[in-house]
C-alpha cells in the first residue's frame, strides 16, 4: 500500500478496505485482516488503523465478534456502493464536469466514447 499526503492515512486505510469489498475481493462473512496484520503490512501505527476499523464499523459495514475479529456484514457492498456513489456524484463529478467544459469536451461524445 502507498500512502499519499492528500488524505489522512486512516481515510486511505478505510478506502482499501472498501475498494477490496466493492471489487469483489472480500466479500459477505470474509473476514478482513487484523490491526495488528494491517499495521505491519502499512507501516502504519496500529491505532491507525483501528481509527479506520471503527469506521466501518461505525458505517455498518463490518461487524466485531470477540475473540475471533472483524467480518464482512451481508449488507456491505449494496450499501458502500450507494455510499461511494453519493460521495462520487458529490466530491468528483462536479470537478470532472467543470475540467470538462474549460476543455470544451462535449460530455455526452465522451460518453459516447467510453
Amino acid at each position: 500500500m502507498q500512502w499519499t499526503s492528500e488524505q489522512p492515512i486512516y481515510q486511505q486505510v478505510r478506502d482499501h478496505i472498501v475498494s477490496l469489498i466493492i471489487d469483489g475481493v472480500l466479500k459477505s462473512g470474509d473476514p478482513i485482516p487484523s490491526v495488528r496484520q494491517m499495521a505491519v503490512e502499512g507501516g502504519v501505527n496500529p491505532l491507525t488503523v483501528s481509527k479506520a476499523y471503527q469506521e466501518l464499523v461505525d458505517l455498518e459495514i463490518v461487524e466485531k465478534r470477540r475473540g475471533l475479529g472483524m467480518f464482512i456484514k451481508n449488507s456491505a457492498k449494496k450499501q458502500l456502493l450507494k455510499l461511494e456513489k453519493d460521495k462520487f456524484l458529490k466530491n468528483n463529478w462536479p470537478k470532472i464536469v467543470k475540467k470538462a467544459n474549460q476543455l470544451d469536451i462535449d460530455l455526452f461524445e465522451l460518453i459516447k466514447k467510453s
